[in-house]
């Protein structure tokens, strides 16, 4: 075991350090210049191969280079790459998305995920004329202003008071969110109704990172925003096409007004969309709702026909017998491998999450909210990504995304390289 390194990607390295901020482009820290990926395997510049749990974050759920995705995009290809007009991939991607999530009634295309959020709270706001927005503590919805309020405070304030994450936030946009814990149900209804004369939505993933949601609590969302006419926003940008072929609306039993969706819908490319009730998605169109109530939404590349093509063909396999079934299978078994280098090792720690989406929690003691999740040890949870990179596994910060390219032989390399990395999270380093 262990990475070696030539010196063509030495020299990238150097040059990333010398043209990009922090030597990144802003996603993972992995030092690893990543040169090609195939099924549910990447190589390096320098040669060295890993089983991919990162999977671009996400959107390669078939894994990489699909056969078929490839060559619907390639049939696309010649005919042209944009149009800032309609098209008929992107025609026929939404009345998909219609088809398959429950929620979904109409259809607005956007090219990122950041996008998508942002503009279902703003699409809220219009809908409800009322200015705030409750979101859960560590909640991710992109990058916007208001979805950096308390996604992940070091030093978490009194609910529902907002934390800003990053510089460069107006003070003002603090008074315009409201923070809740996810998975308190009694807390949330409770701000939700003092603050209903005010609320233009509530915003949450259904699956918040990696914490399932406790039972009820999604019926608790759902059942009062329902009674105060506030529009309940799922950010499925994650579990959409994930969990079920209908998304985690479909895996819990429980409908939003709105959705956003990306990654798979994308097939690797960047797209994005909101989706939801036909009442509130009229907004984006002038003649229904008139100058007062329209909402502007303009992008040059949404429902871009390359993307919407390798995303229609990406959800053709993924309604295939079987399909789910697959994926569901191979992280149930790279869980109990995880599990077992755990008890092996007797690390404090533990597997959370869903068979496409978990990761190792480094505690004792239950992990139902992001304070829970905070309070891990992070330390050891970098050492054991590091001795992973090491052997021949490559995955994010906090998430092993599970594709259906995965086969038998990656499944072995990982469950191997869970062991090697779980002893070496176990030794304590010297202080």
């Amino acid at each position: 075991m262990g990475r070696t390194l030539n010196e063509r990607e030495r020299t990238l390295r150097d040059t990333a350090h010398r043209v990009l901020p922090a030597g990144s482009f802003g996603n993972t820290a992995l030092e690893v210049v990543i040169a090609e990926g195939k099924g549910g395997r990447v190589r390096d510049i320098s040669g060295n191969e890993y089983v991919d749990f990162l999977l671009g974050s996400g959107p390669m759920f078939l894994g990489h280079a699909h056969p078929e995705v490839e060559a619907a995009v390639a049939a696309q290809l010649p005919k042209g790459t944009t149009f800032f007009a309609l098209s008929e991939p992107g025609i026929r991607l939404a009345e998909e998305i219609v088809r398959a999530v429950p929620c979904a009634e109409k259809v607005r295309f956007v090219s990122s995920g950041t996008e998508a959020d942002a503009y279902a709270m703003r699409l809220a706001r219009a809908f409800r004329r009322r200015d705030k927005i409750l979101k859960f503590e560590g909640g991710y919805h992109g990058m916007s202003d208001y979805s950096l309020m308390s996604l992940a405070p070091k030093r978490p304030g009194n609910f529902p008071q907002a934390v800003p994450d990053s510089a460069g936030i107006p003070a003002s946009v603090r008074s315009e969110m409201l923070i809740a814990p996810f998975n308190d149900a009694a807390l949330a209804q409770n701000l939700i109704y003092e603050h209903r004369e005010e609320l233009a939505g509530v915003i949450v993933e259904p699956f918040q990172r990696l914490l399932a949601p406790a039972p009820g609590f999604l019926e608790a969302l759902r059942k009062i925003t329902a009674e105060l006419g506030i529009p309940l926003i799922f950010d499925e940008v994650v579990t959409g096409f994930r969990f079920a072929y209908g998304g985690a609306q479909e895996y819990y039993g429980v409908t939003p007004d709105l959705c956003t969706l990306g990654k798979i819908i994308g097939g690797g490319f960047p797209l994005a969309a909101i989706t939801g009730r036909a009442d509130i998605m009229a907004h984006f169109d002038r003649a229904a709702v008139g100058d007062e109530r329209y909402l502007m939404q303009i992008g040059t590349l949404s429902g871009n026909p390359v993307a919407a093509t390798a995303g229609l063909a990406s959800l053709e396999i993924l309604r295939r017998p079987g399909t789910y079934e697959r994926v569901f299978a191979t992280g149930r078994e790279l869980m109990a491998g995880l599990s077992q280098a755990i008890e092996a090792e007797g690390v404090p720690a533990q597997v959370i999450g869903v068979p496409p989406l978990f990761d190792v929690a480094f505690r004792s003691g239950p992990v139902a909210d992001y304070r829970g999740w905070l309070g891990q040890d992070a330390e050891r949870q970098k050492r054991f990504n590091r001795a992973l990179l090491e052997a021949g596994v490559l995955k994010g910060e906090s998430k092993f995304y599970v594709s259906l390219a995965h086969d038998a032989a990656d499944v072995r390399h990982a469950i191997e390289a869970f062991g090697h990395a779980m002893a070496e999270a176990a030794v304590r380093e010297a202080a």
